[in-house]
């Protein structure tokens, strides 16, 4: 295991396996509604998704966080759900509601889908991509992301999101060979997107399975681990050295399963997870990112301190990304997201 020494890029430097006496950090869901300048821009637009698909609106989203914290990366403002509007269903954002899909209920309705993604659907993304790129200085990276084939596919059969995603599970168990068939598209096209994603500007991508930790043991290595190691594969055929980081949400112990997969440079942790657990159980030349609780960082003092604390202590001497066990909450001070950087940053 090596230290690594002066930047450029210290985010990089630790995916690859360096040890940093300070850790990078970035926040998940970093630009968004917590920011009032985000508040600002985002009242331009008519909908999320003209929003997204806006790279003047979409790079200064994703700058404005950089600008004010000084994150050691970025991650490109979007969305998971522009990977099922590119298959051609029907998604939109309510207003305090979420999203709003057409449900797959039926054959019928996943015949309705395309059989690869549009990528010139989603080209808009590749240019705020390119922008963000552009404008961002050598030390601080840019990820890119997309949405694990199960998560996306709960949303896409519920038709919003759900407390434990039973319309997806009781789909899958009554309907196997047709929820395969979903994955298996979702699979291609998560792969393809993600491909994109780095050949137009992003130094990293990030795997989010938000919702994996809903699923029995058996279900999560056919649903989660199994299309996860696919998509690996195919994004590595095409930019070998890419690094991918998989954040699967809730899995407790199978974490252990996910680490074991070829191919990732880091696993993110959310907030059940224990650091010197992680930093014990999972191999030690992986790159472990997170995990404090959002509403610790939401609190503020002795709590925000404590989980500091416990966090840079649990994964001190090996390769760590300072990061939230979930996103950022929209009601955060900014005063806390201060308080946290610098503790960060002046701890060691």
């Amino acid at each position: 295991m090596k230290v690594a020494t002066a930047p450029p890029n210290k985010f990089l430097q630790t995916l690859a396996g360096a040890v940093q006496e300070i850790p990078p950090i970035w926040l998940m869901r970093q630009a968004g509604r917590y920011l009032p300048e985000y508040r600002q821009i985002r009242a331009t637009a008519p909908t999320f998704l003209d929003f997204c698909y806006s790279p003047k609106l979409a790079t200064e989203a994703t700058l404005q966080p950089i600008r004010r914290f000084g994150f050691d990366a970025a991650i490109v403002f979007s969305d998971i759900l522009v990977v099922p509007d590119a298959l051609g269903q029907e998604v939109g954002f309510e207003s305090g509601e979420g999203p709003r899909l057409k449900p797959i209920e039926s054959r019928a309705d996943f015949s309705a889908l395309r059989d690869s993604l549009d990528l010139g659907r989603l080209e808009p993304v590749f240019e705020t991509l390119g922008r963000v790129r552009a404008s961002l200085p050598d030390e601080v990276a840019l990820i890119g992301f997309c949405g694990a084939p199960w998560t996306v596919a709960s949303y896409m059969i519920a038709g919003r999101g759900t407390p434990d995603q039973a319309p997806a599970r009781l789909f899958a168990y009554r309907n196997p060979a047709l929820f395969q068939e979903l994955i298996a598209l979702l699979i291609e096209a998560s792969a393809d997107y993600l491909i994109r994603q780095l050949r137009a500007g992003a130094q990293a991508v990030q795997i989010f399975d938000s919702w994996s930790g809903v699923l029995p043991v058996a279900e999560l290595e056919r649903w989660c681990l199994a299309p996860l190691r696919a998509i690996i594969a195919k994004v590595r055929t095409q930019t070998p050295n890419a690094p991918i980081i998989a954040f699967p949400r809730g899995v407790g112990a199978s974490l252990t399963n996910f680490a074991a997969l070829d191919g990732v440079a880091a696993i993110g942790l959310d907030t059940t997870v224990a650091p010197d657990w992680a930093a014990a159980a999972l191999p030690s030349h992986l790159t472990l990112q997170g995990n404090l609780d959002p509403l610790a960082l939401m609190a503020g003092g002795k709590g925000l301190e404590e989980g500091v604390d416990r966090i840079l202590t649990g994964f001190s001497g090996r390769p760590h990304i300072f990061n939230l066990g979930h996103g950022i909450l929209p009601e955060t001070p900014i005063s806390h997201v201060e308080q946290l950087i610098s503790q960060v940053r002046g701890a060691r």
